[in-house]
C-alpha cells in the first residue's frame, strides 16, 4: 500500500501542467496590475470580496469601478486549448473603464501577430456600456477582428462581453438586476408536438428558419465598412447571385428531429446527445461557406456563433457532425448539411428565443481582412412547447454546492466526453504493458515484432499526437515546480483525462522499466522521428554513425538544457516557457507545422537530422528525456537480458542500438536506453547473434553425433 501511495504521489508531482488553487483568477494578477493603467485617477484596490471575485477600485478612499478576472466568471478557452486572462474594470453606470490582456499562450498571437496589436484591441474595450449589451443581447458593439487571430479575438469579446454582464447584475450596477427568471409561465419542449409534413409547412410555421443573402446585399453591408478597400474590393458576381442560403432547426426537439432527420438518424442522435443537451442542423448553399475550413486547423467553427441572452456558445470539432440527407419532402438540395450540439453547462434553454450570428469576411490585401455579421434568428413555435409551473429554488442545495463540488462535476462530464481516446489509450498502455513483462515471446519473430512496432509507433504519432495533443512536455514539470508553491489541486489535474493517464504511467513506469517506457513508445514527437528514419532507411539515405567519444560528450546537452529550464522557472515560468521552444513538440505536434516559419524550419531541420542520425533530437537534445532519466534512476527491476560475452568480445548489440545506448563493454546504459527491445531481438536471433549461433551448432553437432539424440528422447528411455 505505501508502494501505491509512493507511485500516486510521484504522478501527482510529475503530470500537473498548471495546477489551480481555490483561490480565484484576480487574486493571481491583481498584485502585479497597476490601478491607474484599469481606472485613470484611481489610486488603489481594495480586498478582494469573499462572495464574489471582484475588488473595489479607489480613488482617494471612495470605490469608483470593481475590477474581475474574466476567466473568474466565464469559460475562456482560446485556440491553444487554455485560458485567456484579462482584467476588467468596470464603472458604477456599468460602463467597461479600462481591460488589459494579462496572460495568454495563444500561439499565432504570440508568433505570428504583435503582441501590441492585441493589446491595443484589448483596450479598446474602454468605454463599452454594458446596459446597452444587455438589451441587445451582447451585439450593441462591433467586434473589430484581426485577421489570422479570428478565434482568439472571438473568445476575447465574448469573454469581456458576458463577464461584464454577470459581474454588472450581481452587483447591480447601472441598474441591472440579478436574473432571477422570468414574469408569467415558463415553457418547456413537448415531446409529443405533431412533425410538420413537408418541407414547405416546416418554413411556413417557423419549425425551419432561413438566412438569405444574395450578393447585392453583401456588397452593401461592407460598403458601410470604416475601411474603404472593403468597397473597392466588392464581389463581382450578379447582384442577385446567392451568397449564402442557410436555414436552420432545433433537432434536439423529437417532432422536428424525427420529420427532417428520418427515423433512423434521429435514433441516432439521441446516443449522441447526452442529458441537458441539444442540437441544431445547419445546412446551406451558395459562395459562403458557414462552416469554412478554419475548423479543421483549429477545431473551432469560427464563422458561426449561437447566442442567447447572455449565453454565446462557439462550436468545435467534437460536437459537429456532417448530416448526410434531409428526410422531410421538399427538401431542396444543399452543399453543406451538418449538426450541431449545444453542451448541457452553457446554459442553453430551447424554449428561448436565440440567434445564429454568421461572421462574414472580404480580404482587403495580401493576409488582411474585414468582417461583417449578419443574424438567423430562431424562436421554436409555440406548437412545440408546453407550460410548467415554476420549480422553487432548493436555496439550501445550491449553497451546500461548493467549488470543489462544481469542479468534479466538471472533470467528470470532462472524462465522459472523452471516452473514445481513453479507451484507446487504456489499450495502448495494456498492450505496451503485456509486451514489455512477456517481452521474451512478444519478440521472438523479428519481423512480426518490427511491424507490431511500426504500427504501435503509428497509432502513438497520428491519435495520441495529431488527433488527442496528448504529448506530453517539460513546460509540465517547470509549472510544477511554481505549482507546489501556490498549493496542488487535484481538480485541476483531473481536468485534462490523457495527460493524467500518460503522466500516471509515466510515473509508473519509471520504476519498472526506466525513461523508456514513455520515449521510445508513447511520445508523439519521437515516433515521428523513428517512423520518418525509417522512410528514409527504405530510401536508401545513409546513416551515420558518431564516434563514441563524441556521442558521448554530447549526451550531457539534453542534462545542462533541463537544468537551465528548470533554473529560470524558479524565476520566471513565462519565460522558460519561451525558452522550452527547444521543443519541437508545439510546433510538429499541437500545430501540425502551421506556425510562423522560424519554429517550422527548426523542427523540419531536428527532423531532417533525424533521416541520418535516427533520434537526434532524442539523444542530444530533449530536457524532457533527461527530466525523466534523473527519477529513473530509482527502477526496481533490470528486464533487458545480456549474456556474458555481450561487449567481450560481441559488439553486435552495441553497433546495432538505434540510439546507441549500450556501451562498447556490453552494458546498457538506462539513462539513454529507449527500451524499443531491439538488443532482445538480437538476444534471440539465431542468424544475428554469435552466442545464439554458437549454441544452436553446439546443439545441430551433439544430434548429429553417433548417440547423440536429443536430451528429451534419452530422458525418455531411461
Amino acid at each position: 500500500m505505501k508502494f501505491f501511495r509512493l507511485v500516486l504521489l510521484f504522478c501527482a508531482s510529475l503530470c500537473l501542467a498548471v495546477s489551480a488553487s481555490a483561490a480565484p483568477v484576480l487574486q493571481e494578477y491583481l498584485p502585479a496590475a497597476k490601478v491607474s493603467d484599469l481606472v485613470p485617477g484611481a489610486d488603489s484596490f481594495g480586498p478582494i470580496r469573499e462572495d464574489l471575485a471582484v475588488a473595489p477600485v479607489l480613488e482617494g478612499g471612495k470605490t469608483v469601478a470593481w475590477v474581475f478576472a474574466t476567466s473568474d466568471f466565464v469559460g475562456t478557452t482560446g485556440y491553444s486549448g487554455k485560458p485567456i486572462h484579462t482584467l476588467v474594470a468596470v464603472g458604477l453606470d456599468a460602463k467597461i473603464l479600462g481591460v488589459q490582456l494579462v496572460k495568454h499562450s495563444e500561439p499565432i498571437v504570440l508568433i505570428g501577430i504583435p503582441e501590441a496589436k492585441v493589446k491595443a484591441l484589448v483596450s479598446g474595450y474602454a468605454g463599452l456600456d454594458l446596459v446597452a449589451e444587455a438589451k441587445s443581447g451582447g451585439t450593441a458593439h462591433e467586434v473589430d477582428i484581426i485577421s489570422g487571430a479570428t478565434v482568439t479575438v472571438m473568445v476575447i469579446d465574448d469573454s469581456i462581453v458576458r463577464s461584464g454582464l454577470k459581474v454588472a447584475r450581481a452587483l447591480g450596477l447601472g441598474g441591472l438586476t440579478p436574473e432571477s427568471g422570468e414574469a408569467g409561465p415558463r415553457f418547456t419542449v413537448d415531446a409529443d408536438a405533431a412533425a410538420p409534413v413537408d418541407w414547405i409547412e416546416a418554413e411556413g410555421d417557423g419549425t425551419i428558419r432561413r438566412l438569405s443573402l444574395d450578393v447585392a446585399q453583401v456588397n452593401a453591408a461592407f460598403a458601410e465598412h470604416a475601411d474603404a478597400r472593403a468597397r473597392e474590393r466588392a464581389l463581382t458576381e450578379a447582384p442577385d447571385t446567392t451568397f449564402i442560403d442557410m436555414h436552420a432547426a432545433l433537432v434536439s426537439v423529437p417532432a422536428i428531429g424525427k420529420s427532417l432527420l428520418g427515423t433512423a438518424e434521429e435514433a441516432n442522435l439521441k446516443t449522441w446527445l447526452k442529458e441537458g443537451e441539444s442540437a441544431i442542423s445547419i445546412v446551406g448553399r451558395g459562395l459562403y461557406s458557414f462552416k469554412g475550413s478554419g475548423y479543421v486547423r483549429g477545431g473551432i467553427f469560427d464563422r458561426i456563433v449561437l447566442i442567447q441572452d447572455d449565453v454565446s456558445v462557439r462550436f468545435r470539432d467534437r460536437d459537429h457532425r456532417r448530416l448526410g440527407g434531409i428526410a422531410l419532402s421538399g427538401a431542396p438540395e444543399f452543399t453543406e448539411m451538418d449538426l450541431f450540439r449545444i453542451p448541457a453547462n452553457v446554459g442553453f434553454d430551447p424554449a428561448k428565443p436565440f440567434r445564429i450570428q454568421l461572421l462574414a469576411h472580404r480580404e482587403v490585401g495580401p493576409i488582411e481582412k474585414v468582417f461583417h455579421t449578419f443574424d438567423l434568428g430562431y424562436q421554436l413555435p409555440q406548437k412545440y412547447l408546453k407550460a410548467v409551473a415554476a420549480v422553487p429554488v432548493e436555496v439550501a442545495s445550491v449553497a451546500d454546492k461548493d467549488e470543489g463540488s462544481a469542479q468534479a462535476d466538471l472533470w467528470k462530464r470532462i472524462w465522459r466526453d472523452k471516452t473514445l481516446e481513453i479507451a484507446v489509450l487504456g489499450t495502448m498502455l495494456f498492450v505496451l504493458t503485456a509486451v514489455f513483462f512477456f517481452q521474451t515471446y512478444a519478440v521472438r519473430n523479428a519481423r512480426a515484432f518490427y511491424i507490431f512496432r511500426i504500427a504501435f509507433l503509428t497509432v502513438t504519432l497520428v491519435f495520441l499526437g495529431w488527433y488527442a495533443n496528448a504529448q506530453l512536455s517539460v513546460v509540465n514539470l517547470m509549472a510544477l515546480f511554481g505549482s507546489l508553491v501556490t498549493g496542488f489541486s487535484w481538480q485541476a489535474f483531473l481536468l485534462d483525462p490523457l495527460t493524467f493517464i500518460l503522466w500516471f504511467s509515466v510515473a509508473a513506469a519509471l520504476l519498472f522499466w526506466g525513461r523508456g517506457a514513455y520515449c521510445g513508445w508513447l511520445c508523439p514527437f519521437g515516433a515521428l522521428q523513428e517512423l520518418t528514419n525509417q522512410i528514409a532507411r527504405k530510401l536508401h539515405i545513409p546513416q551515420w554513425t558518431l564516434p563514441w567519444g563524441l556521442h558521448e560528450r554530447l549526451w550531457p546537452l539534453k542534462y545542462m538544457i533541463f537544468l537551465g529550464l528548470f533554473g529560470v522557472s524558479l524565476m520566471s515560468v513565462e519565460q522558460a516557457e519561451h525558452l522550452a521552444e527547444i521543443e519541437p513538440f508545439k510546433t510538429a505536434i499541437i500545430l501540425k507545422f502551421i506556425r510562423a516559419w522560424p519554429f517550422v524550419a527548426y523542427a523540419s531541420a531536428l527532423l531532417v537530422a533525424g533521416l541520418f542520425v535516427e533520434r537526434f533530437y532524442c539523444r542530444y537534445l530533449c530536457p524532457l528525456g533527461a527530466a525523466l532519466a534523473i527519477p529513473a534512476r530509482i527502477r526496481m527491476f533490470d528486464w533487458l537480458k545480456r549474456y556474458h560475452e555481450c561487449g567481450n568480445p560481441c559488439q553486435t548489440c552495441s553497433n546495432q542500438c538505434p540510439v546507441q545506448a549500450i556501451h562498447k563493454t556490453g552494458e546498457i546504459n538506462p539513462n539513454e536506453c529507449i527500451n524499443c527491445l531491439h538488443c532482445q531481438v538480437l538476444y534471440q536471433s539465431e542468424s544475428v547473434c554469435p552466442v545464439v549461433m554458437k549454441k544452436m551448432k553446439s546443439r545441430a553437432k551433439l544430434a548429429a553425433s553417433p548417440g547423440g539424440a536429443p536430451i528429451g528422447q534419452s530422458a525418455a528411455k531411461v
